[in-house]
């Protein structure tokens, strides 16, 4: 595994374009985000996605949740936000809201769950500058072994997945930990809550009434 320090202010443009080769050829990555350590993929790359439940050692029975540079880069790929979803991604994002909105065919088996995905813009330099380095939205469950807790210190993601055949782990250093996102569904009139997390439900629904 190679390990490539990056600021996450300033993120290495050369170190960046190497992760986005390695997940255009189907490899898995491990990158930082503004709450955990995370692992990146393809997420129209079907066996990129079954690298990574193998990586966790879990079944595909949990959904992946995606990453993206952007809300155009949402839209681009995944689909055109509705009123709700766009009203909150203009208030949170960048940021620790994951909106679980409908998902277009083409993900690959174990993103999606019931017809969904959950998407957002993290608040960090690293994972954002990829996913506009690979042109899409990437994978980000976190980067621990199935049962373990995850972690947002990037020696315990080089001391479990050492000699698991990961690529590459790019380091930023410590991540903020706390709180994982939290979870919304906004694939009908309401806001569901369906994750509590890092941004309260009640500053969630002040959003949506008062805008």
């Amino acid at each position: 595994m190679t390990r490539l320090v990056v600021d996450p202010a300033r993120p290495d443009q050369s170190a960046i374009e190497r992760a986005a080769r390695s997940i255009g050829r189907g490899g898995v990555v491990a990158i930082p985000t503004d709450t955990l350590y995370g692992f990146a993929a393809d997420p129209f790359n079907a066996v990129a996605v079954e690298r990574v439940f193998e990586l966790k050692g879990r079944g595909v029975d949990r959904a992946l949740p995606l990453v993206a540079a952007d809300a155009a880069q949402v839209r681009e790929w995944i689909g055109e936000l509705p009123a709700l979803a766009a009203r909150l991604a203009e208030r949170f994002w960048p940021g620790p809201l994951t909106l679980l909105m409908r998902g277009p065919d083409a993900l690959a088996p174990g993103v999606m769950s019931d017809g969904t995905v959950g998407v957002r813009v993290p608040a960090h330099g690293v994972p954002r500058a990829l996913c506009a380095a690979c042109g899409r939205p990437v994978t980000a469950t976190s980067a621990n072994i199935s049962g373990a807790p995850p972690t947002g210190d990037p020696d315990r993601v080089a001391d479990q997945f050492r000699d698991s055949g990961l690529e590459l782990l790019l380091d930023s250093g410590p991540t903020p930990g706390g709180r994982p996102s939290t979870i919304v569904d906004v694939t009908g009139h309401q806001p569901q809550l369906i994750r509590a997390g890092a941004i309260s439900w009640d500053e969630v629904l002040a959003c949506v009434q008062h805008g």
